[in-house]
């Protein structure tokens, strides 16, 4: 009987402690995230970008800029340099969530996990989706619809 009271008080404490412990994302760095500029399939770095010169982004981008584009980048450009710490660290807590969401960390491509809960489980797999709540919501709540799609077609074929 003590045994498995031991046994029980450290699975509790164990997975107490595995669900206390906290992932913390290291800090995105301004010179990492990259912005794509017009249609001329070029990008610069969101540290370039808060010093680069008008003359300059004229010619990465290959056009002139009117007064008000002009004025407009200075804005802008301030509103970066505002974003970006001193160590380099963005620290707009927005450029941050989008960029994990949208940037090229590899979030925005196939999301196994959704994929099966929209195959495996259909419509509840879907409601599951919207339960979960992450990052990456939209990544796998856009997958979860396309597994039960999948699903959904695959029901069709078989069924005709």
């Amino acid at each position: 009987m003590k045994k498995i009271l031991v046994l029980l008080f450290t699975i509790t404490f164990i997975a107490q402690a595995i669900g206390a412990a906290t992932i913390v994302k290291p800090p995105l760095k301004a010179s990492e995230i990259t912005i794509p500029i017009s249609s001329t399939g070029k990008s610069i770095t969101m540290q370039d970008l808060s010093t680069i010169s008008l003359k300059d982004f004229e010619a990465l981008s290959g056009k002139k800029l009117s007064l008000a584009n002009r004025v407009m980048f200075k804005s802008a450009q301030r509103k970066i340099r505002s974003s970006i710490n001193g160590d380099g660290t963005v620290s707009n807590k927005k450029v941050e969530k989008f960029y994990r969401k949208y940037g090229s960390d590899g979030e925005s491509g196939f999301n196994i996990g959704g994929f099966a809960l929209g195959f495996l489980l259909g419509l509840i797999g879907v409601l599951i989706s919207y339960i979960i709540n992450n990052d990456n919501n939209a990544n796998r709540h856009k997958w979860t619809w396309i597994g039960f799609g999948t699903w959904v077609v695959l029901l069709l074929l078989f069924s005709i």
